[in-house]
């Protein structure tokens, strides 16, 4: 790789940022010369982003952090068509009211990582559907729709894997990449944009992209993908047992938030300080280092800058008491999540595999019951086997709660007001 001259392009191959490249060095050149407007697509299929987008956020707001200006475009009209990439079928149609509501949950997830504003690097968000929707049927064929070759097209990893599975690719989704390279000659005229940037799974579409925009704007753009991100043990990134990851915080609290990156496997410390963390990459070297027992501390970093960056300081400071007050010392925590009983239900003996599907410790009475008598199970940190166990008022603590835990990681407070 040549040496870089750009502050950006640094700072993104440094942390571990960057995959590929359609021109390095001329990107490098743009970039070390002026100001870069650079965008990034998200199509608004659900009412947040998760934990495996924060790579791309990470990367716009490296990116204005440099000294360059990120868009923000809202897949309002792609979403209506759905990307084939990486999917075995076809996506569900969403309603517009749909869309336009889950575009309002995910533009909230950018306001605490990017400026937004009109000065030269203020971040903006754009919906496609501002253009798409205008979209005429056969002028659109022959201006853009003759750029794109069917050999080519064919070719592209979301059409041929679909295809080599044996499984439907609709005339719909197989335009979605037309409309993709379509958004970026539109970003490059109403904005100057030169730079789309995405997963690896999307370099084809980028790339056809920037050969669109040189072929009918005679643009020079260029693409930049950043690597899939897995755990060390093979696991995609943002998702657990539970589910996804959220963003949003009625869908994942600051607590469980702290709790995902708290548990980050030991062999990811360094990388995940790099990419989604702001702290300087000495800093993240020493922590990176610590062995044993002290690389907990390193999570605890990773916890405390991640859940600040989202939900600020003082959200990531409570979790991070709450979990010493829940591990270090045995206490019940006020800041556990927390599901109210009736009092009188305790009164009569709650049978605890109940309990630990009430408390969404467990998705059903049968796992629930499973999760016991496999020794997962935990009233006030104390181990129970017996799956017809039955939490009491006994158990509440002065506050009224009882603690409940599946596994060493889970815990959540039954209330008895």
């Amino acid at each position: 790789m040549p040496e870089l001259k750009s502050d950006f392009l640094r700072d993104i191959v440094g942390r571990g940022f960057m995959r590929q490249c359609t021109d390095l060095e001329a990107l490098d050149e743009e970039a070390a010369g002026g100001t870069v407007v650079a965008y990034i697509g998200y199509d608004c299929t659900a009412p947040s982003l998760h934990v495996g987008h924060m790579v791309s956020i990470m990367l716009l707001r490296r990116m204005q952090r440099a000294g360059h200006k990120p868009i923000v475009l809202m897949g309002g009209g792609t979403t209506k068509v759905g990307d084939p990439s990486g999917k075995d079928e076809t996506r569900r149609l969403l309603p517009d009211a749909r869309i336009a509501a889950n575009m309002a949950g995910i533009r909230e997830s950018f306001e605490s990582y990017l400026a937004f504003g009109d000065d030269e690097t203020g971040a903006v968000v754009v919906d496609n559907d501002e253009w798409l929707s205008e979209l005429t049927y056969i002028p659109f064929l022959r201006d853009i729709g003759r750029h794109f070759t069917i050999n080519r097209m064919l070719a592209m990893d979301s059409v041929r894997l679909r295809l080599d599975r044996e499984q439907p690719l609709t005339f719909l989704e197989f335009n979605y990449m037309v409309l993709q390279g379509y958004d970026f000659v539109e970003l490059f005229r109403r904005y100057g944009c030169t730079l789309q940037m995405g997963g690896s799974d999307q370099w084809g579409n980028i790339v056809n992209g920037v050969e669109l925009g040189r072929r009918v704007a005679g643009a020079r753009l260029f693409g930049l993908t950043t690597p899939l991100i897995a755990t060390a043990s093979g696991a995609k990134m943002g998702k657990t047992a539970e589910g996804a990851v959220w963003l949003d915080p009625g869908m994942c609290s600051p607590w469980d938030y702290w709790q995902f990156w708290r548990n980050t496997e030991d062999g990811d410390v360094g990388r995940f300080l790099r990419l989604f963390t702001d702290l300087p990459l000495d800093e993240t070297a020493r922590l990176e280092a610590l062995e044993g027992a002290e690389v907990n501390e390193a999570k605890k970093v990773l916890a405390n800058e991640a859940t600040a960056l989202l939900h600020g300081p003082e959200a990531a400071e409570a979790a991070a008491e709450t979990a010493r007050r829940t591990f270090e010392e045995g206490g019940a925590a006020d800041g556990l999540p927390s599901v109210a009983v009736a009092r009188s239900r305790l009164g009569e003996g709650l049978l605890l595999f109940e309990a630990l599907r009430e408390a969404g410790l467990a998705p059903s009475n049968a796992e629930a019951r499973r999760l016991i008598r496999g020794g997962g199970a935990r009233v006030n940190g104390v181990p129970v086997s017996d799956e017809f166990h039955k939490v009491t008022t006994a158990d509440l603590d002065a506050d009224g709660g009882v603690r409940l835990s599946a596994g060493k990681k889970r815990h959540v407070l039954l209330r008895a007001p």
